[in-house]
């Protein structure tokens, strides 16, 4: 499931025109790049993505994308939080371990690793989380692990944090996660605050090898335009916005 709903405000010219998640980094719409990234790795089915935010655009390129046969839309007239997305399209998830990851971000993590960590996962855990290092550790959701990897605190957007290793809001989660959601009997819901607290303890992080950025500001999209090579073979001329 790729959250993609966001208005993107932070970003504000370029998203009163451009949907956050059709923003281009080297000419190719952050979506397009998760949808490469996705299927190419051989471990994905199927994706969901959620609109909101001129919706319009997100369907076109969709439908111009040549993933568009594995990729599936759901419209939220009203935004419903990133938990209240997944309850929304709960029949789609099934009683299935599902991937969950920001649209807003520009990766390169390794699919097919992040899955296999979660199925070799310490009994207990019900979530497998991807981590990366941040060069702004106080604009993050920063996190405290032990010799395991398992998560036993977070500290979000705080002044002095104590590290650098952040949540890279790309998750594996088991059913359980998405009953706890549902439990709170409300349709909108926030994962980050309302849900993946209550199972600290029960959280493994990977670390990424890799590129991760949230494109979530003027600063960060010139810095992703700075740092980030993609493969030239890797373009596809669908993925460009005209």
């Amino acid at each position: 499931m790729l959250l993609a709903a966001g208005l993107g405000t932070r970003l504000r010219p370029l998203t009163e025109r451009v949907p956050k998640c059709l923003v281009p980094v080297h000419g190719r719409p952050l979506l397009g790049i998760w949808f490469d990234l996705l299927f190419r790795s051989g471990a994905i089915e199927r994706a969901l993505v959620n609109t909101h935010w001129l919706p319009g655009q997100v369907e076109r390129f969709v439908t111009a994308s040549p993933w568009a046969a594995r990729v599936d839309l759901a419209h939220e007239p009203e935004l419903l939080g990133t938990g209240g997305t997944l309850l929304a399209n709960r029949a789609w998830i099934g009683n299935r371990t599902v991937l969950v990851a920001h649209a807003d971000n520009l990766t390169d993590l390794d699919v097919s690793r992040l899955i296999a960590a979660h199925r070799e996962r310490p009994a207990g855990c019900a979530i497998t989380m991807l981590a990366f290092r941040t060069d702004s550790p106080q604009s993050c959701g920063i996190l405290e692990i032990d010799a395991r990897g398992i998560v036993q605190a977070f500290h979000e957007k705080v002044e002095n944090p104590p590290g650098d290793l952040a949540n890279a809001a790309v998750y594996l989660f088991e059913p359980e996660v998405i009953d706890l959601a549902a439990s709170l009997g409300r349709s909108v819901v926030d994962l980050s605050t309302e849900v993946i607290p209550r199972f600290t303890g029960r959280i493994l992080a990977v670390e990424t090898q890799g590129y991760h950025r949230d494109i979530g500001s003027p600063e960060a999209l010139a810095l992703a335009e700075a740092e980030w090579h993609p493969n030239e073979g890797a373009r596809r001329d669908a993925d460009r916005i005209h």
